[in-house]
């Protein structure tokens, strides 16, 4: 039988209280927005585009579009093959933008020159999970992107550490990284997905951020 909730917790939960934290969390999705813009806007992407950017982004993260089975490994028991998928809003909506960035440049080589850095560094750090999938340090992708970018294109980092945030961390820890995933047994792998370089979308926007700072 579950136990009432304790009377002192209801007590603690005021109006006041409730609309304070309402406040705070209005407070600080204002904040992410407003540094969701900032970033776009340094992309070069227009006001009018950003809501549908943002957008499409968060309602795509929900959807993963699977795309092909891996066997699973000989010693495998039972079993099992993997499923690799790829979400939207963290795989092919930053990617067709970071593209898109790209075809943008007047000179697109400090691009293309910090991409292939960050791709290295991800793929030297990305380690295969028995049973997860490919995993890696959260901030490496970003920090790398940041430094290539400030070090290629100092008088303007910010779509050179878009560009290789978003596509290195793709490359570098998942697409290198296909012929090893059939053999950690793990059900299901998402192309940018949390917990495979915890989002391409997010690396990409602190990729910018870093640069910026």
């Amino acid at each position: 039988m579950a136990r009432p909730p304790s009377p002192r917790l209801i007590q603690q939960l005021t109006p006041a209280r409730l609309l304070l934290g309402l406040a705070g969390a209005l407070l600080f999705a204002l904040i992410e927005i407003g540094v969701l813009e900032l970033t776009y806007e340094r992309l070069g992407v227009a006001h009018r585009y950003f809501f549908g950017l943002l957008a499409l982004s968060l309602l795509g993260s929900m959807v993963h579009l699977p795309l092909f089975q891996l066997p699973p490994p000989p010693d495998a028991s039972p079993p099992r093959p993997t499923l690799v998928a790829i979400n939207v809003g963290g795989a092919i909506v930053p990617t067709a933008l970071a593209l898109w960035v790209l075809v943008e440049q007047t000179d697109p080589l400090p691009c293309l020159v910090a991409l292939v850095v960050v791709t290295a560094v991800t793929w030297s750090l990305a380690k295969p999970m028995k049973g997860v999938g490919i995993a890696m340090p959260m901030l490496a992708p970003p920090l790398a992107a940041a430094a290539s970018a400030l070090l290629l294109a100092p008088s303007a980092p910010a779509p050179a550490a878009y560009v290789s945030g978003t596509l290195g961390a793709l490359l570098g820890a998942d697409v290198l990284n296909l012929s090893k995933i059939g053999a950690l047994g793990a059900p299901t792998v998402s192309i940018g997905g949390a917990g495979t370089v915890d989002g391409v979308f997010l690396t990409g926007i602190v990729a910018v951020l870093l640069a910026l700072a």
